[in-house]
């Protein structure tokens, strides 16, 4: 999802693209790529992943619930994901084939082009590139992938992935010794509490929309909305406004009163997501603020991300999900 200030879009070279888009033509939020959990005690882990973090203590209570006790399996796995040697954290870069017109990539090796529906990817014996592990003397065409575990193209233990975002393309390097990997130490998250899972009913929109929001890279971007979620808090009733994941399941960016500030002030990170999967035949669902996510931008600053959409900041502290990635140091 983003990319760093020095690939931003110029008046030469439009805006970068989120890294994931909306089946309805806006951007949804990403998800961890392809984070299929390995162990976080593999090379370059630092050891097993702390899990969670201060506010999430690690002890376990005598007597717990079953729904705490899910919730400290859901964030451990959650942890791993993250530490995962291609999850978001072993991201080095994203590069835009529009800024290399001669198809070098800074750090990249071959030369990588387009040709109309593929990209093309060029190399010597020299440049050490395998693709479906086999070593590459000459061209390899390549459509999109859908993340680190898809890339048929290899650098070592760099996994090169193709993209494709509105019409530009680009390879994103995911490294299992990025340094962000390696002073990864867990993610810092608010304690279970029973009240954060809030009955809810989903609206749907007539038709679906999209806005324009702001994204983590500074550009803006549409955003596709489907409908409104409805819920209520300490007797107030409130809204956010969510997307679909493009099978029924629901996706919310949102802010509250926690967001942006310093931990010692009770805060968490600027913005976070919350999927709470889909709703029944009668709209009804159950929004477990306690599964609220950190985006991927909040681990590596190699991914855009969106910004909530107006109406989605809500008004009170929500002392519940992921706070904040946690580093060595």
């Amino acid at each position: 999802m983003t990319d760093t200030a020095a690939q931003r879009g110029t008046a030469a070279t439009p805006a970068r693209p989120a890294a994931t888009d909306s089946p309805k033509g806006g951007v949804r939020p990403g998800t961890i790529l392809h984070s299929t959990a390995r162990t976080g005690s593999e090379p370059g882990a630092g050891g097993e992943p702390e899990i969670p973090g201060p506010d999430a203590a690690r002890r376990q209570p005598s007597g717990e619930t079953s729904e705490r006790a899910e919730w400290r399996a859901w964030l451990r796995e959650r942890t791993e994901a993250v530490a995962a040697p291609y999850g978001p954290l072993s991201v080095t870069g994203t590069h835009w084939l529009a800024d290399a017109p001669d198809g070098r990539l800074p750090g990249v090796p071959g030369r990588w082009t387009e040709d109309g529906e593929e990209l093309v990817v060029s190399a010597t014996a020299e440049d050490l590139l395998a693709v479906d592990g086999q070593p590459l003397e000459g061209e390899a065409r390549l459509g999109p992938e859908h993340g680190p575990l898809d890339a048929r193209v290899t650098s070592g233990d760099r996994h090169l992935v193709v993209l494709r975002r509105e019409g530009l393309w680009a390879v994103r390097v995911f490294d299992p010794d990025a340094a962000a990997r390696r002073a990864f130490a867990g993610i810092d998250a608010f304690d279970y509490a029973e009240r954060w899972a809030v009955p809810a009913v989903f609206r749907p929109f007539p038709e679906g929309r999209t806005i324009q929001v702001a994204n983590a890279d500074g550009a803006r971007r549409g955003l596709g909305l489907t409908g409104e979620v409805v819920f209520t808090v300490e007797g107030v009733e409130h809204t956010l406004v969510a997307g679909d994941e493009g099978d029924g399941s629901l996706w919310i960016v949102l802010a509250d009163a926690t967001s942006g500030r310093a931990r010692a002030e009770g805060g968490s990170y600027r913005f976070r997501f919350l999927r709470p999967g889909a709703p029944g035949v009668d709209g009804r669902l159950t929004l477990d603020f306690n599964r609220t996510l950190l985006p991927p931008c909040a681990f590596t600053d190699h991914f855009l991300c969106p910004f909530p959409p107006p109406g989605n900041t809500l008004p009170f502290p929500l002392t519940a999900g992921e706070r904040n990635p946690l580093a060595t140091g």
